[in-house]
């Protein structure tokens, strides 16, 4: 693992690396690039809270399964909305738009919601754990680990949606901190990533292990999501 200009132990002690490390599957993920506000194939966007932030990503990305950080333990489904025999597809990168928003209310632990909205118009189905990776203002990337909650499979009908949460260590140090700069996120169960920007503020510096957790919580369904 290449090492960073400072190591930075945030939760358990994560150390950032270099390059951008694998969100899901088995490929690595390739670099994004900032677009417009909405993502519909090629774009990606959407409604979220306060400070919210969207943005769009290309390329491909994968993690690998050991490190848990990558999408659903499940192998990727290559299908579409629903099947000629009944079943539902997976929800896919280009038929989601994927928004950040800062839900903070504590002093100490913040809160980041990623939503999926199924803009496809057919049902499709989400389960499991999205890959994500953080990027700093200093060029470093670096993996979010799993929070260990269980995942349950879930169907969004279109206009639906789905989110998660990245919590993270509020910095109340004084200093600086690590400021964050980009969310790349890449679905369950996908291999396209779309990146967005980071709307919370910064991360403590740490060297020991007593930083706080940063980890992200599996896909759940918003329960008042709209169906449209």
């Amino acid at each position: 693992m290449l090492h960073t200009r400072k190591a930075v132990a945030v939760a358990i002690g994560f150390v950032a690396a270099l390059s951008l490390t694998a969100c899901n599957g088995d490929d690595n993920a390739s670099d994004s690039t900032q677009a417009g506000p909405t993502a519909s194939a090629d774009k990606a966007g959407g409604t979220g809270g306060a400070h919210q932030s969207t943005g769009t990503g290309t390329g491909t990305g994968g993690a690998d399964p050991s490190s848990g950080t990558g999408g659903s333990d499940r192998g990727a489904d290559t299908s579409t909305g629903d099947n000629s025999d009944g079943k539902v597809g997976i929800c896919r990168t280009d038929n989601l738009e994927v928004a950040a928003a800062d839900n903070t209310t504590d002093k100490t632990e913040g809160v980041v919601t990623v939503s999926f909205k199924n803009s496809g118009g057919g049902n499709c189905r989400i389960s499991g754990f999205a890959g994500v990776d953080l990027k700093t203002s200093l060029g470093d990337t670096f993996s979010v680990h799993r929070n260990g909650e269980q995942a349950l499979p879930q169907i969004l009908k279109g206009g639906e949606t789905a989110a998660f949460n990245i919590t993270f260590p509020v910095n109340d140090s004084g200093g600086s901190g690590v400021r964050l700069t980009d969310i790349v996120v890449t679905p369950p169960n996908e291999t396209k990533h779309v990146t967005l920007k980071w709307p919370a503020g910064t991360l403590p510096v740490t060297d020991g292990k007593d930083g706080g957790k940063l980890e992200i919580s599996p896909v759940g369904k918003v329960s008042d999501s709209p169906a449209g």
